[in-house]
């Protein structure tokens, strides 16, 4: 993925909620390795697992993949 937006956000927030990898991987149900792949764009969480992402995290869907709102 050429910019990897939501993995750079998935990374920025996790790490601002002080989770491991494997912590926020155990809190949405999948492995330490689908967040590692995310993080590094070498996959995109689904829509189910975006959803997810976002509650644990405490944002939106919008901040998750990078939407300006203010725009």
């Amino acid at each position: 993925m050429k910019d990897n937006i939501i993995g750079k956000s998935i990374k920025v927030n996790r790490m601002a909620q002080n989770y491991t990898q494997k912590q926020l991987a155990q809190k949405i149900g999948v492995t330490h390795a689908a967040i590692s792949y995310w993080e590094n764009g070498i996959n995109i969480p689904n829509v189910k697992d975006c959803w997810l992402l976002a509650d644990a995290l405490g944002i939106s869907i919008d901040e998750l993949v990078g939407r300006d709102l203010r725009n």
